[in-house]
């Protein structure tokens, strides 16, 4: 019959012996390994800053209700770092620009180098009704704007107008000429706009009409359907792309228009193509030049030739009977 071995039985070391029992060593990890485990830690320690970076901007008030002359402190996360913020109380969720604004009372900050920042705030009643926003955007660079909800204690709140009403709240062109525009060739230019829905219900697919002026001309228009849905109180990003005639020069206008309300005019010198002034000068001179030189030439071919002359020098003839005398 078989029977299992019994394992040995536990002695503890006399007293005054040492304990001779081996620990486990370091693991036998060779340079790569360590490489691979180094490599693994800092890809974990940059996993929170590249999901941070991709929220975008955020901001946070210390209370979501204050009364006027009553200080709220602003904290951001996730802005540029070292850029100019400014700070503003609006109304009507500022939809109409920062005309809804208390632009006397705003506020700069700087970020950190993280875009992080923390900054007070004094609030203000602002000219329009609430829902009211605290508006913190950048002042230069790429544009990144944020809003978040502040309620104005004993401030009046009114809702916003019924149907869709679309506002302007930023306009510029952008683009320059270059070496085909300076030869005369049709000067483009992007209007880029901000615009915000101040009613209460959404546009889908406005039609708006772009319209080009020079000096006080009446302008042309031509109508441009932006694709999308601005929301009631939101704001979007359109673009259109102007093009004026071939050699135009001088000063423009573009304006914007939408339903039989002119938006927003913007100003575009055009400047003077001096590359077709330049062709023509050339031009001018070359072409007199040429005839000019074929002129010359039909006239020396046609001009009738004359038979050289040649002309000898007569030499003196000596006879015998003149010859001089030698003497003997």
């Amino acid at each position: 019959m078989f029977t299992a071995p019994s394992a040995p039985p536990h002695t503890h070391p006399a007293p005054g012996a040492t304990n001779t029992r081996q620990r486990p060593g370091p693991c036998p990890c060779g340079p790569g390994a360590s490489a691979v485990l180094l490599l693994l830690a800092l890809l974990v320690a940059l996993m929170p800053s590249g999901a941070a970076a991709a929220e975008g901007p955020r901001l946070s008030l210390d209370r979501g209700e204050a009364g006027k002359g009553s200080v709220v402190v602003v904290k951001g996360e996730g802005w540029r770092p070292r850029a100019l913020l400014t700070l503003l109380v609006c109304g009507q969720n500022m939809v109409g620009g920062t005309n809804d604004c208390v632009n006397a009372e705003g506020r700069t900050v700087t970020t950190e180098g993280d875009g992080a920042f923390r900054r007070e705030l004094v609030v203000s009643e602002p000219p329009k009704p609430c829902p009211c926003v605290v508006h913190v955007a950048t002042v230069m660079g790429e544009v990144e704007v944020v809003d978040v909800p502040l309620v104005v204690a004993g401030h009046p709140v009114a809702p916003l107008p019924d149907g869709a009403r679309i506002g302007v709240l930023d306009a510029r062109l952008e683009g320059s000429g270059g070496v085909l525009t300076w030869f005369g060739a049709p000067p483009a230019r992007r209007l880029v706009l901000t615009v915000g829905n101040l009613g209460s219900g959404a546009a889908k697919d406005p039609v708006f009409r772009v319209g080009t002026a020079r000096g006080l001309l009446a302008p042309s228009w031509e109508e441009r359907r932006w694709r999308g849905t601005i929301p009631a109180g939101q704001r979007a990003r359109v673009v259109f792309d102007v093009e004026l005639a071939a050699g135009a020069h001088g000063p423009y206008e573009v304006s914007l228009k939408y339903g039989d309300k002119v938006l927003v005019t913007e100003p575009w010198d055009v400047a003077r193509p001096w590359g077709v002034t330049l062709f023509w000068v050339l031009l001018g001179l070359v072409v007199p030049a040429g005839l000019f030189r074929i002129g010359m030439v039909v006239v020396d071919r046609l001009r009738p030739r004359r038979a050289a002359v040649v002309e000898t020098a007569a030499l003196p003839w000596f006879t015998p009977d003149a010859m001089p005398r030698l003497p003997d």
